[in-house]
């Protein structure tokens, strides 16, 4: 396991040109390695441990205990507000063979490593497509000049040549720009659409479960009962049907122990909380690009802040003079670049777009 583990550590790695940002990264890379760190470690447990244990008598344990994994175990919802010890022995169990009192099945639990897997996938496709669709350009535009100690002939070569791309190719990168909102966008329908998998994969019982986890210790004593416990049960029931010697059927109900849901509900507890919080910082990251798209203004102010060498006049008369999507590869290429080379490159473009370059901030 250690050795899985250690292989997600290339999803880590140093990128010396960045595409991105910081919350397309959080989503795309943190939340994916969390996600297959948790699929690893659950099923190391599942399949390596014991992920349930049967108390049955006249039975070979091991039949029940597999019989009761691989079909479902139960509790009963009433019993969660009984006092434990003296009206049921467990938090949702109860000594009742009554067919007609209400149960709440759990069949979820031998899939959720694989869920998790999914979701995984699920985080790392917007990376995949923006990879795809960037191809590589910003590499090859800024062509090593990320570091700024460089001869002066080979600089000056390169600084030509990025100029010479970007009149050539001038308004045409408002898809390269379109197409990365494009993904951000998709991590945010990302994380609500997962959010509602799994709601509905705990039977509607995931959108409340951090607030109830909150709320747990408001609760007075007498009605409180572990909401982490009512979603993740320790102790179930499972039901064993079998012939007799006589040929009638025989009912055999046994208490099963369920210690996978000890790392179960830690692990969906932590992933409620990260995926609030991932769609409130995602949502308002959609809503500061809009501001970008429909409000030019502030596209001067952005990328003066992003690169303080260069004027604030600058940065305004570049602004004005490019569209969306170019103004979004310089605001990248400010991110890459040396800022002393950058500064030098406007510098140039301004030049050429035919009006010199207002005074230094």
């Amino acid at each position: 396991m250690l050795r899985l583990l250690g292989g997600l550590s290339v999803y880590f790695k140093y990128q010396d040109i960045k595409t991105d940002n910081a919350v397309f990264r959080l989503h795309n890379v943190f939340t994916t390695v969390l996600l297959l760190t948790c699929s690893v470690i659950i099923t190391a447990t599942q399949y390596v441990g014991h992920p349930i244990q049967c108390i049955v008598n006249g039975l070979p344990a091991n039949v029940v205990n597999t019989f009761c994994w691989i079909t479902s175990t139960f509790t009963m919802p009433d019993a969660f507000n009984r006092e434990v010890g003296k009206a049921v022995a467990h938090p949702g169990v109860a000594n009742e063979y009554d067919s007609t009192v209400e149960k709440k099945y759990y069949t979820y639990y031998q899939w959720v490593c694989f869920v998790l897997f999914f979701q995984a996938i699920m985080c790392y496709t917007p990376k995949f497509l923006w990879d795809a669709f960037e191809g590589g350009l910003l590499r090859t535009i800024v062509m090593g000049l990320n570091i700024g100690v460089c001869d002066q002939k080979e600089k000056e070569k390169k600084k030509d040549a990025i100029i010479g791309y970007l009149i050539r190719y001038e308004r045409m990168h408002k898809l390269y720009a379109l197409r990365y909102w494009g993904c951000e966008l998709l991590c945010l329908i990302n994380i609500v659409l997962q959010l509602w998998m799994m709601d509905k994969f705990f039977n509607g019982e995931f959108f409340s479960y951090g607030t109830r986890v909150l709320g747990y210790s408001e609760v007075p004593q007498e009605q409180r009962y572990d909401p982490m416990i009512y979603v993740f049960p320790r102790v179930t029931k499972c039901t064993f049907h079998k012939f007799g010697a006589s040929g009638s059927i025989q009912t055999h109900d046994s208490l099963c122990i369920l210690p996978l849901n000890i790392v179960n509900e830690k692990t969906y507890i932590f992933i409620w909380f990260w995926y609030i919080i991932l769609a409130v910082i995602l949502s308002l990251l959609v809503i500061y690009r809009l501001v970008i798209i429909f409000v030019p203004s502030v596209r001067p102010r952005l990328l003066h802040a992003r690169s303080r060498s260069i004027a604030m006049e600058t940065a305004a008369l570049v602004s004005r003079r490019t569209d969306v999507g170019d103004w979004w590869l310089l605001y990248m290429l400010a991110r890459n670049m040396d800022p002393i080379i950058y500064r030098e490159l406007i510098a140039e473009l301004v030049k050429h777009m035919g009006e010199k370059s207002g005074p230094r901030a």
